[in-house]
């Protein structure tokens, strides 16, 4: 059996027995609240909704790390590649009930994209029609967030955006992950 198929079995096992469900309506119309108030409290401007989203993200997924790693029971990853199929057959299946495909891998396997056929989130929405939400808002933003905070938790500087997303007219919703670097324990200075 692959390691891709055995984690995608891991992921489906976890969100049949362990993972305390939220009804994905309740979620996907909170989520929408969110990014709604967020577009009115910043009058408009979707790039600074987009940061909003993305430290909101960043913030959960600090947290959501530790829940995944108790709840699921995995050790270390042993490269980026496999930190990509637990993120995708794991991770996602376990807390939103999807598993986006792993693929565009470059030559130096330092960066990928997830391709969602699916996406919760988008679910019941409509982009404002202003004229700029379509080519500047990113409504999913908070998934980047939370894939950085989660994987700096796990010592790993990432970067996440989204390149394309069936809300904005695109074939495909697609994010790019790419890593950054990894991160040494730091010890902080001496104080004397």
């Amino acid at each position: 059996m692959s390691s891709t198929t055995k984690t995608a079995r891991i992921g489906e096992e976890l969100w049949k027995t362990r993972v305390d469900k939220v009804n994905a309506e309740l979620v996907t119309l909170t989520y929408g609240t969110i990014v709604a108030q967020l577009c009115h409290d910043y009058d408009g401007d979707y790039t600074e909704v987009n940061k909003q989203l993305d430290k909101m993200g960043y913030n959960i997924g600090l947290r959501l790390i530790e829940d995944f790693l108790a709840r699921s029971s995995v050790g270390r990853c042993a490269n980026f590649r496999e930190t990509a199929d637990m993120v995708a057959k794991v991770g996602f299946k376990m807390f939103l009930n999807i598993s986006p495909t792993v693929t565009n891998w470059t030559s130096d396997n330092n960066q990928f994209s997830l391709i969602f056929e699916e996406n919760p989130l988008a679910d019941f929405v409509e982009l404002p029609d202003d004229g700029r939400a379509q080519d500047e808002l990113w409504f999913s933003n908070i998934l980047c967030g939370v894939l950085r905070g989660a994987l700096e938790m796990v010592q790993m500087q990432i970067d996440a955006h989204f390149v394309s997303d069936v809300l904005r007219g695109d074939d495909t919703t697609e994010m790019r992950v790419s890593l950054v670097r990894y991160i040494e324990d730091e010890m902080p200075p001496d104080e004397e």
